[in-house]
């Protein structure tokens, strides 16, 4: 028996932002799509790719803050739509990853409760075209939107862009294995379900 697809599209328009995105969790790691910040489309790119998430995301606004935490909003909440009631996943996840100078540690929880614990301890304020706290802010509202804890620690690096890198390369890992089927047709929680 096929399993059936797993894919989840989000839409989010407001005075300030229209974006919409599209997911396929069983996907080859393909990314399509702009958020008007190179880096952070690096970053979506690299999520993607070694979470083996496919992500065709639209994203227009006013500022660069707002696409950016209304991206991460949309694509939390993508992903949610493709996860469903969450039966038969893994849910939780984690792994290291190296990048050059940098190593990065993320562990992941999809039980549905947000929150988020992000320190990539980089020390300038932007990296490439993009504020460093917007990217904390896009992961913590990842997070929050997908209801599930997102833990990053930068364990340590010399380069800012590479610690943002590894954490992200991190994150994708463990959302690759937290996402993955369990092969249990069950809700992976004592209680019988995600809340």
């Amino acid at each position: 028996m096929k399993a059936l697809a797993r894919i989840g599209e989000a839409k989010r328009k407001t005075q300030e932002v229209e974006i919409s995105v599209k997911v396929d969790l069983d996907g080859k790691g393909d990314f399509e799509g702009s958020s008007g910040s190179k880096f952070i489309d690096h970053m979506l790119k690299t999520l993607a790719k070694h979470s083996r998430i496919d992500v065709k995301a639209d994203a227009q606004g006013d500022l660069k803050h707002h696409i950016i935490e209304d991206l991460a909003l949309t694509l939390g909440k993508a992903i949610g739509v493709a996860l469903g009631n969450r039966t038969g996943i893994c849910r939780f996840g984690s792994a290291y990853a190296p990048m050059d100078d940098s190593l990065a540690r993320a562990v992941i929880d999809l039980g549905g409760r947000p929150f988020s614990r992000i320190r990539l301890g980089i020390k300038e304020d932007t990296i490439e075209d993009t504020k460093v706290e917007d990217l904390n802010h896009f992961l913590e509202s990842l997070a929050q939107a997908l209801g599930c804890n997102i833990h990053i620690k930068v364990l340590y690096g010399s380069n800012d862009h590479h610690r943002a890198e590894a954490a992200v390369k991190a994150l994708a890992l463990a959302l690759k294995t937290a996402v993955s089927r369990s092969g249990i047709d069950d809700v992976p929680s004592a209680k019988g379900e995600i809340v």
